[in-house]
């Protein structure tokens, strides 16, 4: 399978690629972005490193290389700085994100290929990609709250001295201010996360409030994510290449679960080789139902006012 990641040359796309040198589903990566000799650059290390990982081919290209890609990568974007939120990002990420639409039509792209779209604000981005590429919505994920949710399962962990890996929690919604965190399901290797010892309402606000602020705290100390959000676009990519057929609270286009329509927002989805299988309506708090509904409300009065431009 081959991967073209737009923004390849960046943080966020380098890391995405080493993400997938590590995993080896993928057999080709192709960089592609504005700074071509950064882009060659990161693929020409990748490349390096491949007698020691897996049989496969790094290289930079440029929008030539989309037509024959399984997956397409949007990671480009102007980065946020440390004050601002992911929505105020839009006016200056929406203009970049409609040139990188715009190109991509023009070479095309395969009926079976998925896009994931990384640029912030993601869930904006990705309602454009899928109005505007002739793609059915099931095959344009926007990575959503996957990020949000490996941050929140991490630090969740370290707080209760637990292995990362055998903790289950979400993020839904919005990924940005209005995010929401679903505590009615989330659990230790089973166990419900409310009885942990150690574990109370204020420990919940402080791991939440930390994970909302998680991007401006990595960007404040170290300039961007790279790691992290790398291996969440590792684990979509992987999902959707091996049809796992498993749950990722990705964003795509709402048909009504929850009560939402008409915007790109995270729900549980079964995501699998044809992309988003089925979006599923678990039953939630009152709370959270309502805190997820506001979210849908936020990202739709957002889009009313990208659509007027």
């Amino acid at each position: 399978m081959k991967a073209s990641i737009i923004g390849g040359g960046g943080l966020v796309g380098s890391s995405t690629g080493f993400a997938l040198q590590a995993t080896g589903v993928i057999r080709e990566v192709a960089l592609l972005d504005a700074n071509a000799d950064g882009a060659k650059g990161q693929a020409l290390d990748l490349l390096h490193g491949a007698p020691l990982m897996h049989d496969q081919y790094f290289h930079v290209g440029d929008y030539a290389e989309v037509p024959s890609s399984d997956f397409v990568i949007i990671t480009a974007g102007l980065r946020r700085k440390p004050d601002e939120s992911r929505l105020d990002l839009i006016n200056r990420n929406v203009v970049l994100f409609r040139q990188i639409l715009g190109d991509v039509k023009k070479v095309g792209l395969k009926s079976d290929a998925t896009v994931i779209v990384v640029s912030n604000p993601v869930d904006v981005l990705t309602y454009l990609a899928v109005k505007e590429l002739n793609l059915p919505w099931q095959r344009v994920l926007g990575l959503g709250t996957v990020l949000d949710t490996t941050r929140f399962r991490a630090l969740l962990a370290e707080k209760l001295s637990v292995a990362p890996t055998q903790v289950r929690a979400l993020i839904l919604g919005e990924h940005g201010d209005s995010m929401v965190p679903i505590w009615s399901s989330a659990s230790i290797d089973g166990l419900p996360v409310e009885k942990w010892p150690g574990f109370s309402p204020n420990v919940a606000n402080e791991i939440f409030t930390r994970t909302k602020g998680s991007g401006a705290e990595v960007i404040k100390l170290k300039g961007g994510a790279g790691f992290a959000v790398g291996v969440s676009i590792k684990e979509v990519v992987e999902t959707v290449a091996l049809d796992r057929r498993k749950v990722l609270p990705v964003s795509t286009l709402q048909h009504g679960k929850y009560g939402i329509r008409d915007v790109c927002l995270s729900v549980p989805t079964v995501v699998g080789r044809a992309g988003a299988i089925e979006q599923l309506e678990i039953e939630l708090w009152p709370k959270e139902q309502m805190a997820l509904q506001r979210s849908g409300q936020v990202l739709r009065e957002t889009l009313g006012e990208v659509l007027k431009r």
